[in-house]
């Protein structure tokens, strides 16, 4: 897609988006602002309440909660935000790679609803947003789209039992009775994803027992599948390629995720060639400090999981890029405590072990109404002469 273009949609969204909180009944004020450029950041859309916020009669976050099955694989209403969130490492025949994400988001309006809107289904207090993006490296290409829309049956929703979530003609469902296997069709104007996934590794709950605290009065429900075992078709145009490899699927929900001094987050997800799988992420503060609430967790090759404290790893960004510099200029290294755009090389650290993590692509950013960096990543050793396996790499709050 072409960076006007993007842009050009970007904006439009994020103004849908307003109309939507408005025509749900939402006073205006209730609506976040969009910063420069028409957009939001993320720290306003999953921020902390504050003043003027939303009534603080969301649902959140419990430590005593226990996740249930098939149950939590549906919607929360209750809850502010929740996504499902997949993403893909693949390959063809001939070792060619392609990385690919699909999310959905659900955002509710507010917190409950009005007696009228019990006769009016468009009054509906939730939004679905999604996002589908597809990168063939070998190409040099990044390709994504966006949709949103409330969250009616015909036109957007979710279920825990049989599983769904859709938008439009986006769609991941399960084929059976069970959750999985699952299928997903999903395309954008000059791709489209139509896979099977089928379960590698065992379900993960992240954090404590499924509960992932992100400050003193943030926190999640979160759980993941780290190695689902993925095969299907990658349409580009009229080119059609058989895929297979592996994907990581997570789910989350809250009410609020970002505390006052987070501006955002670096989040990894990486699959090691000796079977092992790594989740973890940096809370990233406005003062460059770490941010005590980091963790992760590794899954070791028969299933079995270990939660991550902050003292345990150690994310280190080493090189920076951005399109601004050119799209075949050379990354820069770092002169800060943190990157002013886009860290695409990292040091990772774990215990006694040290990774080099660095994009398969640089442009991969997402130019939605949320504008993030989101991508397929290689994992080396220490000095990045030996390969160690594939992943993903999220970036939100960076200059673009």
């Amino acid at each position: 897609m072409k960076r006007t273009e993007a842009l050009r949609g970007g904006r439009l969204l994020a103004r849908l988006l307003v109309l939507l909180l408005v025509g749900c009944g939402e006073a205006p004020r209730m609506a976040p602002e969009p910063a420069a450029g028409g957009r939001f950041s993320v720290a306003e859309l999953l921020g902390e309440q504050g003043e003027g916020a939303d009534p603080p009669s969301y649902a959140v976050a419990d430590p005593g909660y226990r996740l249930q099955f098939p149950l939590d694989h549906g919607p929360h209403p209750r809850f502010k935000s929740e996504w499902w969130y997949l993403t893909l490492n693949l390959s063809d025949a001939d070792g060619a790679e392609f990385g690919g994400q699909f999310t959905i988001f659900r955002q509710a309006l507010r917190a409950g609803a009005p007696r009228s809107d019990r006769d009016n289904p468009w009054a509906t207090a939730q939004v679905y947003l999604g996002h589908l993006a597809m990168t063939d490296v070998a190409a040099g290409q990044h390709r994504f789209a966006e949709r949103l829309s409330r969250g009616l049956p015909p036109l957007a929703g979710s279920r825990s039992a049989p599983f769904a979530v859709w938008l439009d003609d986006w769609r991941l469902e399960s084929t059976g009775t069970t959750f999985l296997p699952a299928r997903l069709e999903a395309g954008g104007e000059d791709f489209r994803w139509s896979l099977t996934l089928n379960e590698g590794k065992p379900r993960v709950l992240q954090g404590q027992a499924g509960f992932s605290p992100k400050g003193p009065e943030q926190a999640s429900h979160y759980y993941s599948y780290p190695r689902l075992q993925v095969s299907g078709t990658l349409q580009q145009g009229t080119r059609e390629t058989v895929v297979t490899g592996t994907g990581w699927l997570d789910r989350e929900w809250s009410t609020s995720v970002l505390s006052a001094g987070q501006v955002g987050w670096d989040w990894f997800a990486l699959q090691l060639d000796d079977g092992r799988d790594l989740m973890l992420f940096n809370l990233r503060r406005e003062d460059c400090s770490r941010d005590p609430y980091d963790h992760g967790l590794l899954v070791a090759a028969d299933g079995r999981s270990e939660y991550l404290a902050a003292e345990r790893f150690e994310l280190t960004p080493l090189r920076q890029w951005s399109a601004g510099w050119g799209r075949h200029s050379a990354w820069r290294p770092l002169d800060a405590c943190r990157a002013e755009h886009w860290p695409l090389e990292w040091r990772v650290t774990v215990d006694d072990e040290r990774f080099l993590v660095r994009a398969a692509l640089s442009d991969q950013r997402m130019l939605t109404t949320v504008h993030y960096w989101e991508g397929l990543v290689r994992v080396f050793d220490e000095h990045g002469d030996v390969p160690l396996g594939r992943g993903y790499l999220e970036l939100t709050g960076y200059a673009d």
